[in-house]
């Protein structure tokens, strides 16, 4: 194991895997040891992983409803308030016809669940962050590859460097190996 230097404090501790079962077997016996502060790293989405990390719900379906609404309101009120504010009876059709509407209803509800969606999903996934400390892992590129990765970050309440590295160590992984914090120490 790559020890943490001593200039920077840890932001946490990576076991590197072979084998998918190797690595949603360790994230479910990490979640059986109490860690709680833990991601998974694969080249392709593992179908059993999600519930292995114990992600339940998803926030993003209900944040594209709550923006289509809003969207939805917004093009037929902007309309209403449009043909009542400035009213132009042409062919006898009536100011507050909704068929018309539905057009640009449509469209701005289709636009703000999608930027809601979006939104969401930056704001969920902490996006845009251009570099993360696990990319200072040796091999780490590897995990668009061919290898999957463990990582059990410091702010888990379990963490203790010693007894999680052996923790660690004890799902027989390719290697651990300590990841560095980007931060200066205070």
């Amino acid at each position: 194991m790559r020890e943490p230097s001593a200039d920077k404090e840890p932001f946490g501790l990576m076991a590197e895997f072979r084998a998918p079962e190797q690595l949603v077997d360790a994230v479910r016996r990490s979640r059986e040891a109490g860690y709680r502060s833990l991601d998974a790293y694969s080249p392709y989405p593992l179908e059993e992983m999600r519930q292995a990390l114990g992600m339940t719900g998803n926030v993003v379906p209900w944040l594209c409803l709550t923006g289509g609404v809003l969207g939805a309101a917004a093009g037929y009120g902007l309309q209403l308030y449009t043909n009542d504010a400035y009213p132009i009876a042409i062919g006898g059709r009536p100011l507050f016809a909704w068929q018309p509407f539905m057009l640009i209803t449509f469209e701005l509800m289709v636009l703000f669940a999608v930027g809601f969606a979006i939104a969401g999903m930056l704001v969920l996934n902490h996006l845009p962050r251009l570099h993360h400390p696990v990319f200072g892992v040796t091999d780490f590129h590897r995990a668009s590859a061919d290898r999957f990765f463990l990582a059990i970050f410091c702010n888990d309440p379990r963490f203790e460097i010693a007894e999680t590295a052996a923790f660690l160590q004890s799902l027989e992984p390719l290697r651990v190996e300590a990841i560095q914090s980007t931060e200066e120490p205070e």
